[in-house]
């Protein structure tokens, strides 16, 4: 629960992204703002910019919590409001942080600002200990498989350093983690605004003897291993044939668009093109920059196939080997972002890698208890619910469980007559027969 992996490449200048979380006033800004500010990354015009405005504020010194809450709504009423991305870099490690805002009510900033992480710094402020949004935000780094979550114990130099009190909140996020099934949680005893165990180890704090959070956060592994899973790309965009400026002999070209979402394709492999379930060979790959032999995960591309196939967006091109089936029905967790609730018989579109197809809720198995951490049978789910429910499609989408590929298990629900993103959804055993709803049977694990 509290392992770490260390990274084998340090060597070379690899990529973190992480995002912080957090409930309100815990000091999420602070502890970005004095990770940037310690680890020298801050350029002297933001700074003097930050001073400027502290001292509008009647501050003594620099508040660091500026350097992230760029917006002057959020600097005029001293809240985080939106997610804040940053970049820096240390000698070992380049970040992209994604500062996500604590109140609850922008839940759904922090599960876009999860969604991609390879760590979740989670703060906590010690004198308050777990609150129903820690347990909240643990959920969502638990749907969202997060790899790496850390929870820093914040604001220690206001409870003088105390061990005690430190270990007891400690071990009550790490009984929550358990709950949640949360796969690597390390704790961190901090002071953001002083800067003990950001950067450099506090001395004021002998009786912890672990690294400090930018220590831990340079040797932690990102996720490693999507371009050696089966491959999985979705048609965003179909090249009608025509006479193209790519082609020397102006033959006729049909490509077709997207991002590899996970795996490799290379020039000669055999595919799946799904629902239809056509197989062909992969006989080109274009960029715009020249074509390719092979192509992995992340990579834009269009690929070109032997057999004239009608594909059009939305539309799935697998390995032939290890492809998903089509399914028409889907159970899933998922974390209601709609200011309005969602009721068993309601009409959504669920959007899955490039596709996306009408919907309608046919059950709604549970939600989550956050003070219990047990699942409770109820009929509708409200803003920042988590709950399962079993989703019936209009037509089929190539689903996997979420545990097995993040690509293809998870997907959003979508308001169609507004546009509105209304849930964020992890698929659970597509096409397993149906769950008793009651809470005592719900399979909860994620």
């Amino acid at each position: 629960m509290s392992a770490t992996t260390t990274d084998t490449t340090l060597g070379e200048s690899t990529l973190l992204r992480l995002a912080t979380a957090g409930s309100v006033d815990d000091g999420k800004s602070t502890l970005v703002g004095r990770l940037l500010f310690d680890s020298k990354n801050i350029l002297a015009d933001q700074l003097d910019a930050v001073e400027r405005v502290s001292r509008e504020r009647g501050l003594t010194g620099a508040d660091l919590a500026l350097l992230t809450d760029g917006l002057r709504a959020e600097r005029e009423q001293g809240i985080t409001i939106d997610v804040a991305y940053r970049y820096f870099a240390t000698p070992e490690r380049t970040f992209i942080l994604a500062d996500c805002p604590g109140h609850v009510q922008y839940t759904r900033n922090t599960v876009t600002g999860a969604s991609t992480a390879d760590v979740l710094v989670l703060l906590v402020d010690v004198r308050r200990g777990v609150l129903e949004q820690t347990r909240r935000h643990l959920a969502v780094a638990a749907l969202l498989r997060v790899p790496h979550v850390v929870v820093a114990v914040n604001k220690l130099d206001l409870v003088d350093f105390d061990q005690q009190r430190y270990e007891q909140v400690a071990a009550e996020i790490q009984q929550v983690g358990r709950e949640l099934a949360v796969e690597a949680l390390t704790t961190i005893p901090v002071s953001a605004l002083q800067g003990d165990n950001v950067v450099e180890r506090s001395e004021r704090m002998g009786w912890y003897t672990g690294p400090s959070l930018l220590e831990l956060l340079v040797t932690i592994s990102p996720e490693q291993g999507r371009e050696e899973l089966p491959l999985r790309f979705g048609v965003q965009y179909v090249l009608r044939p025509q006479q193209a400026a790519i082609s020397p002999e102006h033959v006729e070209y049909r490509g077709y668009a997207g991002q590899v979402g996970q795996g490799t394709v290379r020039v000669g492999d055999e595919v799946v093109v799904l629902p239809g379930g056509r197989t062909t060979r992969v006989v080109g790959i274009d960029t715009a920059t020249g074509s390719l032999e092979q192509a992995a995960a992340g990579e834009s591309v269009s690929l070109r196939l032997a057999d004239e196939i009608d594909i059009t967006r939305g539309e799935l091109i697998a390995a032939a080997g290890d492809a998903p089936q089509p399914v028409t029905e889907v159970d899933a967790m998922v974390a209601w972002l709609g200011d309005a609730p969602l009721r068993i018989g309601q009409r959504v579109l669920l959007k899955q890698t490039t596709r996306t197809v009408q919907a309608i809720v046919r059950d709604i198995e549970g939600r989550l208890d956050l003070d219990t951490m047990t699942p409770q049978p109820t009929e509708q789910l409200s803003l920042n619910d988590i709950g399962r429910v079993r989703i019936k499609l209009a037509q089929p989408v190539m689903a996997e469980d979420y545990r097995t590929s993040r690509v293809t298990g998870a997907f959003l629900l979508i308001d169609a007559q507004q546009g509105l993103t209304l849930a964020a959804g992890m698929v659970t055993d597509p096409g397993a027969p149906g769950i008793v709803h009651a809470a005592s049977a719900i399979n909860w694990s994620i």
